[in-house]
């Protein structure tokens, strides 16, 4: 089991990591932060660079956290909050990612979920400092925390196009 736990963190947090850093840097295939910058805007969101600087760094500190199993619960409530505003945002064209739908972002979002009831496993730097073992009460905490950070922060930063409905 805990191999499968390591593998699973692995992959989760370092592909969060790795679009935290594609929306901040020309790595990974990234356009740099001005690239960033006007995907946020072309989404209708305000705040410029801090915005993609903010969006960028919490999905590379979850990702990175998630990775190593340390702090999971906080792990797992970064990469929710995130994933959720990429929910979002996705959410008018469907579930499947074909259509550039919300699949993605809904699958990181269970499967941060699943970590924090879980917990990082032997393997992790939870379990080498004694972190471990989580409540299972914060799974709960992390996925409401999570999904309301990244609600709030859609309500808060986004504002729908000029002559547009409210919710695309």
């Amino acid at each position: 089991m805990d191999t499968g736990i390591l593998i699973l963190r692995l992959l989760v947090g370092l592909l969060v990591s790795g679009h935290g850093v594609q929306k901040i840097s020309s790595h990974l295939g990234g356009k740099g932060l001005e690239g960033g910058t006007e995907e946020f805007r072309a989404d209708g969101f305000r705040g410029g660079s801090l915005t993609a600087l903010a969006a960028g760094g919490g999905q590379i500190g979850s990702g990175l956290l998630l990775a190593a199993g340390l702090l999971t619960p906080l792990a797992a409530t970064g990469a929710i909050g995130v994933m959720t505003v990429a929910l979002t945002v996705k959410r008018h064209n469907g579930l499947w990612v074909q259509n550039d739908g919300y699949e993605y972002p809904l699958v990181l979002i269970g499967t941060a979920t699943a970590l924090a009831a879980t917990g990082p496993g032997a393997w992790s730097l939870d379990a080498a400092f004694g972190l471990t073992p989580y409540p299972l009460w914060w799974a709960a905490l992390a996925l409401v925390a999570g999904l309301g950070s990244g609600l709030l922060t859609r309500l808060v930063l986004h504002r729908p196009p000029a002559g547009a409905n409210a919710e695309r």
